[in-house]
């Protein structure tokens, strides 16, 4: 089929490489114009742009898909379907219309649960025990279209929005590639209207969410600190520093803590045993296992003990 890709970070890059593996024509591919990135703020390329150059496919990089002449310019490609993967620009309804068989969106969760612009990270953060990836038709509401087919990703106390955020971009292409391939071979593609009761929304995760605090419980801090990874990464206090925490979990047993220091009556946020690095919080203790403090880089727990010279009673704030 004749495909318009709409597309611009990683999480979109497995769909568009299944579509051209399968043998579909890629007509043309949306991704968003080129960002100033790294220190020197040189402009990029989306990572979708830099796999469609490699494949010779035309690139379109508008700012906005409402003028008249860029949706005149889509129109041209005569595209049978519109497949989005994480665009970040806003489709207007003239160019749903566009494509003759549609439009179809992978979405990262089990719909109707987590609509909008987070739902990995807040699924992490609700402590839901899946999440997973949704091939739905693209309508004007958010996330509303009929879904066409769903897969479940169990989340395990050591994932973080890093590793779903890999595994549902592998399976959305894979279940977005079957359902081209359903609509190619059946001309139809049938599908399941969201029950609206049990919509959740996935506000986009503010950088004021990502500071740490330890008198929350050690649980809610583990999501925290894993739905924060790879951004904006969760923060605390250590020394007048502010360091961020890339990964920790909740300590399994009490065992040897006592032997440092009593939990019980340790203030939020202070270190009872420095291996493995232990802080006790508002409820349970956390392991720290990787962290990084300004200027340096991402490092083992025991590396940040002996680099900052750590002591039991030390505290994170």
């Amino acid at each position: 089929m004749r495909i318009i890709y709409a597309g611009t970070p990683e999480f979109a890059v497995p769909a568009l490489q299944g579509l051209i593996a399968a043998g579909h024509e890629i007509v043309m591919v949306l991704t968003q114009p080129d960002r100033p990135s790294g220190r020197g703020m040189q402009l990029k390329a989306s990572p979708v742009k830099q796999l469609a150059l490699a494949h010779g496919l035309q690139v379109f990089q508008p700012e906005s898909l409402k003028p008249a002449e860029v949706q005149a310019q889509i129109a041209a490609t005569n595209a049978d379907v519109l497949i989005v993967a994480a665009y970040g620009l806003i489709i207007p309804t003239a160019v749903l219309n566009i494509p003759a068989r549609g439009c179809y969106n992978i979405h990262g969760s089990l719909l109707p649960r987590w609509r909008g612009a987070a739902p990995i990270h807040r699924a992490i953060l609700a402590g839901d025990s899946e999440t997973g990836v949704t091939i739905m038709e693209v309508v004007p509401k958010l996330d509303a279209g009929n879904m066409i087919s769903k897969w479940a990703v169990p989340i395990t106390a050591s994932d973080t929005t890093q590793t779903l955020h890999d595994a549902i971009s592998r399976e959305g292409a894979r279940l977005m590639v079957e359902a081209m391939h359903s609509l190619q071979t059946s001309g139809q593609l049938p599908s399941e209207v969201q029950d609206e009761s049990l919509v959740t929304y996935a506000h986009k995760l503010e950088k004021s969410e990502s500071g740490i605090d330890w008198t929350q419980s050690a649980v809610q801090l583990s999501r925290q600190v894993r739905a924060f990874n790879p951004f904006p990464v969760a923060t605390a206090r250590f020394k007048e520093q502010v360091c961020k925490l890339w990964f920790a979990q909740v300590a399994q047993t009490d065992a040897g803590v006592a032997d440092s220091a009593p939990v019980a009556g340790n203030v939020a946020g202070t270190i009872v045993q420095i291996q493995p690095l232990l802080v006790a919080c508002g409820d349970g203790v956390l392991q720290i296992d990787e962290l990084q403090m300004p200027g340096g880089k991402r490092q083992t727990a025991q590396q940040f003990v002996q680099g900052q010279h750590v002591q039991v009673g030390d505290r994170f704030f």
